[in-house]
């Protein structure tokens, strides 16, 4: 996978303020758009993601895969949306806020995994890899971090399979397509 420029410590700081700052101007029934970004980095497109946690529960999780947004605009959207739109969950509450994690997730532009069978697969497949799976029209994606949670690899693609709304042995279809991708994650 080509590496992407990370981000330094200043700008991720920035961009977990801007996501903040979002989320409550949103909450302020306030204009939520933002300056030019002090950093030229951030006006790269690039596929976002934000996740909000609290006491380390999932509380929304909302992003875009395909680099369709300048990072600054992904992550100003993309909070607002994992607050206020994630259907799993009732729109971010004034008194939830103080509690509230905010991680955010930059991703390389995702590449097709080439392999000719599942065994081959399985062994591509790294815990570093955000995976995307694709069947019949259907589609999920896990970030990398999900291989915390699940590390057998059967099993993660197990329920990527069933996230998309497929079988849980989908991933093993010959139509099934699998693109992969790295992420550069942080948090406050």
């Amino acid at each position: 996978m080509p590496a992407s420029h990370t981000l330094s410590k200043e700008e991720q700081k920035y961009l977990l303020k801007l996501a903040r700052n979002a989320i409550v101007k949103f909450l302020n029934k306030e204009k939520t758009d933002f300056e030019k970004p002090p950093y030229e980095i951030l006006n790269e497109k690039r596929g976002t993601f934000v996740t909000l946690t609290i006491n380390k529960e999932l509380r929304g999780c909302i992003g875009n895969i395909i680099p369709a947004y300048t990072i600054q605009e992904g992550v100003i959207r993309n909070a607002i949306n994992a607050a206020f739109n994630d259907t799993r969950f009732f729109p971010l509450a004034k008194d939830e806020l103080k509690d509230v994690e905010i991680e955010i997730s930059i991703l390389t532009k995702p590449e097709d995994l080439k392999f000719k069978d599942y065994n081959e697969l399985l062994k591509l497949l790294k815990p570093e890899y955000g995976v995307i799976l694709e069947n019949s029209g259907y589609s999920a994606v896990f970030l990398p971090q999900v291989w915390e949670d699940l590390p057998d690899k059967e099993e993660f693609l197990s329920h990527l399979s069933m996230k998309a709304g497929l079988d849980s042995d989908a991933w093993k279809d010959k139509k099934t397509k699998i693109k992969i991708f790295e992420v550069q994650a942080f948090h406050e």
